[in-house]
């Protein structure tokens, strides 16, 4: 066995109490919210992840300097002077592209590899280059990178073409210190987006909106240090919540804003589970077979997260009947589909698709996991598997969870 597997003989009953991490799609573009202030900055609750490491690899290469006391990170930023970022680090993940919109705003110039992270499509950066050009940014390219320039940004109308949290997140880190107002209609309401509002108005920002499609942004001459607490992690909350379902177990997550959960413990509920909750729990109990769902689609937020999509199809491949997941927001989501078909899975699909027969008893399989939210359902799946089940690839799972087989462990699972 190495570090990029593991292994887990099932079936076994989740059962217990856990704290969630820090959120990874909130910390990573709050710290690239710090390079547009000059000073000292604290960060609790800051997910120990890889993509935390690779940001934080970025940061430096820029000139700042990191450390981590326990799961607080103090970031100081005040040598920061290179807006060129090289080396594979910033090719690992997608949310390199959020130091774009900061590093403009900060040095007026900013040199990024193209950002990779996980196979679920092709994600095009259109809105991001085409909302930055309103700005007055200059876009080239130099070989493997994406080079961006400006003299001085200005404020704009921006009408989104579609809610993306990457497009809206830049956006308005490259607005709060442009000169004038800049409005970002159809912009992203996702939770993230909200704290990374609330990060910067910390940090002397004015912006009014977030949490709308409509957000507003004041430029201002300057921004300074600020200190912030990560929200849990709403996506590490709902798989151990599915894994729940899978296991017909019983277990309570803390810390949790619930609120950032959207539908989800409704939907719990149509599958048959217990739910409680109050504004920073949710208790989640399992006791028979879930029940099939007949429809259900991805969406931007407050819709069903195409991150929770792949744990979905696990619970719902071992429902009592026949249920349909559409996939609208990213067109390679469902690389976990012959993943869960070695297991026992009982599931048609096409591109955008699937049909999951349920009713399927699932057994234990070498799987492989070709990206982090994928790999995090096959641990779940596995759970509720009979027999020993092998999980590969790893590492993707690592990019997003801090220590899963330690939460595992938390909740009354035995992990090789």
């Amino acid at each position: 066995m190495d570090g990029n597997e593991l292994y887990i003989k099932g079936p076994q009953r989740m059962h217990g109490e856990l704290l969630i991490q820090g959120s990874k799609n909130a910390a990573l573009p709050i710290l690239a919210a710090m390079v547009l202030g000059s000073g000292v900055f604290l960060l609790h609750h800051c997910p120990h992840i890889s993509d935390v490491d690779h940001m934080l690899e970025m940061l430096e290469m820029a000139g700042c300097r990191s450390r981590w006391e326990g799961h607080m990170l103090i970031v100081d930023t005040r040598q920061l002077g290179n807006h060129r970022i090289t080396g594979t680090g910033g090719g690992k993940m997608r949310s390199t592209l959020v130091l774009l919109g900061s590093l403009l705003g900060r040095l007026h110039r900013a040199e990024l590899p193209y950002p990779g992270g996980c196979t679920i499509g092709k994600r095009p950066i259109d809105l991001h280059l085409k909302a930055l050009q309103q700005m007055g940014v200059i876009f080239g390219h130099r070989e493997d990178a994406l080079v961006g320039e400006v003299q001085k940004l200005r404020g704009a109308e921006i009408y989104l073409d579609f809610p993306s949290v990457g497009a809206t997140e830049n956006i308005l880190l490259a607005a709060v210190l442009a000169e004038g107002r800049t409005a970002i209609h159809g912009a992203a309401m996702e939770p993230e987006i909200v704290e990374l509002a609330s990060f910067l108005k910390k940090m002397g920002a004015r912006i009014r909106g977030e949490g709308t499609s409509l957000v507003e942004i004041e430029g201002v001459k300057k921004l300074h240090a600020a200190e912030y607490i990560v929200p849990a992690d709403r996506i590490v909350a709902g798989t151990y919540l599915f894994g729940a379902l899978l296991t017909q177990g019983d277990i309570r997550l803390l810390h949790v804003p619930v609120a950032h959960l959207g539908g989800i413990p409704t939907l719990l509920e149509k599958l048959g589970a217990h739910v409680e909750s109050e504004d920073d729990w949710i208790y989640v109990r399992m006791d028979r077979q879930c029940s099939p769902v007949p429809y259900v689609v991805t969406a931007p937020y407050p819709g069903f997260p195409t991150d929770l999509q792949s744990v979905l199809l696990a619970v719902l491949s071992v429902a009592s009947g026949m249920s349909f997941i559409e996939e609208r927001v990213f067109e390679a989501r469902f690389q976990i589909v012959p993943e869960l078909r070695r297991m026992g899975a009982d599931i048609e699909g096409e591109e955008s698709f699937v049909l999951m027969e349920g009713n399927s008893r699932l057994h234990g399989a070498q799987v492989e996991a070709k990206e982090l939210r994928g790999g995090a359902a096959l641990i779940m799946a596995a759970l509720a598997a009979e027999g020993e089940t092998c999980v590969r690839g790893m590492e993707y799972v690592k990019r997003g969870y801090e220590d899963i087989i330690g939460d595992l462990k938390k909740l009354g699972i035995m992990v090789q």
